[in-house]
Parts: structure tokens; C-alpha cells; sequence
């Protein structure tokens, strides 16, 4: 038999937004969401929806099911795992899932996850591009009682095993863990597959299984957060930049080196 992978992905918005398009509601704490600008996959996610396909190229994979949290979802922007080559799109699709934080994330993850019942192997993107924290596959592990190996740029599954390359600062190292783990992918995994004309036509045949918040057995109080934003803002910058020039190089540096002086900072 096969091995069987959990994808997690997240909706987010793009990363290449132009900062003149990002504005924040500081009455709420919330982004609003760029006009004309859809949402993508987290760029992180999509490598590890890459590294399961590639799992599936070279092992023998029964199933690939990608799983996301959230609400409003863009149907054309979350069927890409699929159009990529996974064979299944699970959406917990409420209200209230709709802000969570990462703990209440995980927790959200692991339940569907228990609803998907067999699984050998848990892959997610190393971090999310909206808030950068990387908390939630760790989360997820901990409540699965699972291994977790962080920053994949390979993975390899063979006889029970997993064994995958870490990246690192200065290179790699490779790591071990027995089946079934939890996996953050990073993108020196290399670019995900581009999708062709056939797995987009395939994906669009294909309905995404809607979940709520009921479904997975989770109320108010399981959902509510753990960590409190006090304050979202853009930051000010007020950086101003002085141009030293001189009739050559010797003398702009003299220059440099009095302007320094006068600002007390030589």
C-alpha cells in the first residue's frame, strides 16, 4: 500500500500587493484587503504541495488531500493544489474560522485531520506570508503527539521512514524521523510545478468537501485565542539620505569623514 500525505495550505493575500495598496483598519486591527488584488497560496505552502507531488512521482502515493482553514475563499486561487496534481481540497469553511490565532489554527487543523482518519505523512509550508510566525505546523505536531522536522528542502519516505534534508544556513543536514511525522517545507525545495491545461480542466470537475467549525466538534471557547493583537500598524519611516560629493574620491571622503564629525557619530 501506498503511503497517504496532508497537505495544509492557506489562503493569504499577496505577497507582491504594492505597499500603496496595503492599508490597515486601526480601528479593528485588521488588513484591508487590496481592491482588484485576489488572494494567492501561501508561496511556502505550494512547496509543500510540490514536495508531496514529488513524493508521488517516485513512491508509491495512495493520496494527496490538501487541507485550509479559513472563510471567503476564492475557488479559483484554492483549487490550484489540485490543478497542481493533489487529489483532494478539504475546506473548514465557517465564520468562525475566519480570524483565528495560530493556536486556535492548529487545533482547527488537527480535528479535520482526525476527521480524514488515515494519514502517514503531514506537510505544510515552513511559515505563512501574512503574519511570518511558523507556529502553526509546530502546534499541529504537539496536538497530533507527532515528530516534526522543520525547513524540508527534500523529502524522501521509504519502509516506514522519512528522511529528509534541513536547510541550513551554510548547507544542510539530514534528518530521520519514523512515520507519521509533521514537515515544514521550505523553498529551497525549488519552484513548484507549474499547472498544466489537463490538471486545470481535472480540477475544475472536482468539489471541494466543506467542513464547519460543527463538523469538527469545535465551539467558542475551543476556537478562542490564545495570543491578543493589541495594535496593527504600517510602519513610519523617517529615513533621509545625504548625498557627500567632493571633486574626487579623496575629496568626497574627506568630506564624508567631517560631516560624520559635525554629527558626532566619529
Amino acid at each position: 500500500m501506498g503511503i497517504k500525505i496532508v497537505v495544509c495550505v492557506k489562503q493569504v493575500m499577496d505577497p507582491e500587493t504594492p505597499a500603496s495598496a496595503f492599508k490597515v483598519d486601526s480601528d479593528t486591527n485588521k488588513v484591508i484587503p487590496a481592491q482588484g488584488i485576489p488572494p494567492v497560496v501561501n508561496g511556502f505552502d505550494e512547496n509543500a504541495v510540490e514536495a508531496a507531488l514529488r513524493l508521488k512521482d517516485s513512491t508509491e502515493v495512495d493520496k494527496i488531500t490538501v487541507i485550509s482553514v479559513g472563510n471567503n475563499f476564492v475557488m479559483d486561487v484554492m483549487k490550484k493544489p489540485l490543478s497542481m496534481g493533489a487529489d483532494e481540497l478539504i475546506l473548514v469553511q465557517d465564520e468562525s474560522v475566519s480570524e483565528l490565532d495560530a493556536f486556535a489554527t492548529a487545533t482547527t487543523l488537527a480535528k479535520a485531520i482526525e476527521k480524514v482518519g488515515e494519514y502517514d505523512l503531514i506537510l505544510c509550508g515552513r511559515q505563512a506570508s501574512d503574519w511570518d510566525q511558523a507556529h502553526v505546523p509546530l502546534g499541529l505536531a504537539e496536538l497530533l503527539g507527532l515528530p516534526s522536522i522543520t525547513l524540508a528542502q527534500k523529502v524522501d519516505v521509504a519502509d516506514g521512514m522519512i528522511s529528509i534534508q534541513r536547510s541550513l544556513t551554510d548547507g544542510y543536514e539530514v534528518v530521520e524521523s519514523q512515520l507519521p511525522a509533521v514537515i515544514t517545507v521550505s523553498n529551497e525545495l525549488g519552484e513548484p510545478r507549474y499547472p498544466n491545461l489537463r490538471g486545470i480542466m481535472q480540477a475544475s470537475r472536482k468539489t471541494p468537501t466543506i467542513w464547519s467549525a460543527a463538523d469538527l466538534g469545535l465551539d467558542a471557547e475551543s476556537l478562542s485565542p490564545r495570543l491578543t493583537l493589541t495594535e496593527l500598524f504600517i510602519p513610519v519611516s523617517d529615513k533621509r539620505v545625504e548625498i557627500i560629493e567632493g571633486e574626487d574620491e579623496a575629496d568626497a571622503g574627506r568630506k564624508l569623514a567631517l560631516r560624520l564629525r559635525e554629527e558626532k557619530l566619529i
